[in-house]
């Protein structure tokens, strides 16, 4: 779990953001192509969101499920080149969800027929370990899905009541009877694993190491409340006690009412945390390293009641994430884990976060609001930290900076010296300079992209979690600029020349 001790840089950019011809960017040939680019620039991590299947608004951190994948990320054009779809069938798949997954469901039958044949004999092997290795939460998923299906997409709590309440005895004849939809559900899983686990090879053989990211909290429609609701804190029907969210802080002064329903921790306790290490296990099957998002939720919550009107309205309660965090050394301790530390963050969250070496992450834009003390600045920085412009949080830089008054504009050039470089790549010299051996870069930055190519913006609900970039925008002789930046900061992967 310990910070990485030689100095690197990476690029912060969500798969979806990839160019391509579908409706989001996939794990395809442009997929191999930005590992390409980037590795040749001398970048050794490519940080990417969580990866789970989303909901309709795309949100990555509201999934239907902590383990599984999102159908969204597959490309076709691989289930092609094993027979399973026509060039024509992979190509029409790609304009939007329901075509994607009419495609999918076409290839899932070619599949089996080819496994009725006895051809494709690799590919029964690793479907048959991909079951295997995936029992912890792949019927759940499943079944969840298909039952949702089968009450028209309604909240699982309005399910009849042997649904909701997941009675053998009404489940199991409904998911005989759904049979072929949850084959098809089950393809999609192993299709994903695969063509995931095949780009972290790429991107492995190349230097590139993989680094995702594990939300805190998971949906209410999600298959891991609906299986494993004694684990949250609901009542007898399922309905949320207390919902998450955060007080007023940088991004939202009236706070962020989230809305997932709260752990019972002391459940979680009772098992061992059992459920989860299964995340932190199949963390492990995906990532190199791994964020935990909202970290300072393991040491202290802040829970809202349920129904309320804002996140004003709740209070902070405290979390066993010291004794979660001991049981997750002992069963992943290869697993390279980072904070992030950001918020309303106390000294019992640092205390937390110290005690197991977890790097925590440091904002540029976050850094000038007068405080010689801010810990954002460069000389504040330490060296087992993670410095960013920003995050996917964040405008980009030129977007921050285009919108800061003139005071704030000139704080920024007076800390650096007024240097002569304009805004992006005058931050991105300063983050590649800090202490931090490790300097992430939003890929919009690197672009040279404003506010309108921003990810997300927090608090709010439209226009969040679309936006691409295409390979008409990077700029000539990017990947010189990179790497030269990255030998004057000693940031190159060891033997590398400049």
């Amino acid at each position: 779990m310990t910070a990485h001790s030689q100095r690197q840089g990476g690029v912060l950019l969500h798969p979806t953001s990839l160019p391509g011809n579908g409706y989001c960017g996939d794990f395809g040939a442009n997929a191999r192509r930005f590992v390409d680019l980037i590795a040749a620039a001398g970048l050794q991590i490519w940080q990417v969101l969580p990866l789970g299947p989303t909901h309709p608004d795309g949100c990555p951190y509201q999934s239907f499920s902590v383990h599984g994948g999102s159908p969204d990320l597959i490309d076709l054009h691989w289930l092609a080149e094993r027979g399973w779809l026509t060039p024509e069938q992979a190509a029409d798949g790609q304009t939007d969800r329901d075509s994607k997954r009419l495609a999918l469901d076409t290839a899932c039958q070619a599949f089996f027929q080819q496994l009725e044949t006895g051809s494709e004999s690799p590919m029964v092997a690793a479907y048959a370990e991909f079951l295997d290795s995936s029992r912890y939460w792949l019927e759940d998923y499943v079944r969840f899905h298909a039952f949702r299906h089968a009450n028209d997409k309604r909240p699982w709590a309005e399910w009849p009541r042997g649904l909701r309440d997941r009675d053998p005895a009404v489940c199991d004849p409904l998911a005989a009877q759904l049979g072929e939809i949850i084959t098809a559900l089950r393809f999609r899983q192993f299709v994903f694993h695969c063509q995931w686990d095949e780009l972290r090879r790429y991107a492995n053989r190349r230097g590139i190491q993989l680094f995702g990211d594990i939300p805190i909290y998971v949906h209410m429609e999600s298959a891991d409340v609906w299986a494993h609701r004694e684990l949250f804190d609901l009542d007898e029907q399922g309905q949320p006690l207390t919902v998450t969210g955060v007080p007023p802080d940088y991004f939202s002064e009236e706070g962020q009412l989230w809305g997932n329903p709260q752990y019972n921790w002391e459940k979680m306790r009772a098992t061992g945390f059992a459920w989860w290490l299964q995340r932190f296990q199949s963390a492990c099957r995906q990532f190199d390293i791994a964020r935990i998002d909202h970290f300072r939720a393991l040491e202290a919550f802040w829970e809202i009641p349920a129904g309320a009107a804002t996140a004003r309205e709740g209070h902070w309660v405290t979390a066993p994430g010291r004794e979660l965090l001991q049981a997750v050394r002992r069963q992943c301790p290869d697993l390279k884990l980072v904070a992030e530390n950001l918020g309303s963050i106390t000294a019992e969250v640092e205390a937390l976060r110290r005690e197991f070496e977890l790097p925590g992450m440091l904002i540029l834009q976050f850094a000038f609001d007068g405080n010689p003390d801010n810990p954002y600045l460069n000389h504040m920085h330490a060296s087992e930290d993670i410095v960013y412009t920003g995050t996917h949080d964040n405008n980009t830089t030129l977007g921050w900076f285009q919108s800061l008054d003139e005071d704030t504009r000139r704080r920024v050039y007076a800390y650096y010296g007024d240097p002569d470089e304009a805004m992006p790549w005058m931050l991105i010299r300063q983050a590649m300079n800090s202490k931090a051996n490790t300097a992430i870069i939003p890929w919009q930055d690197f672009l040279g992209l404003d506010g309108s190519h921003r990810m997300n913006t927090p608090g709010t609900i439209d226009g969040n979690w679309r936006w691409r970039f295409s390979w008409e925008q990077l700029p000539a002789g990017l990947n010189g600029e990179i790497r030269a930046l990255l030998a004057a900061t000693g940031r190159l992967p060891p033997g590398s020349a400049a």
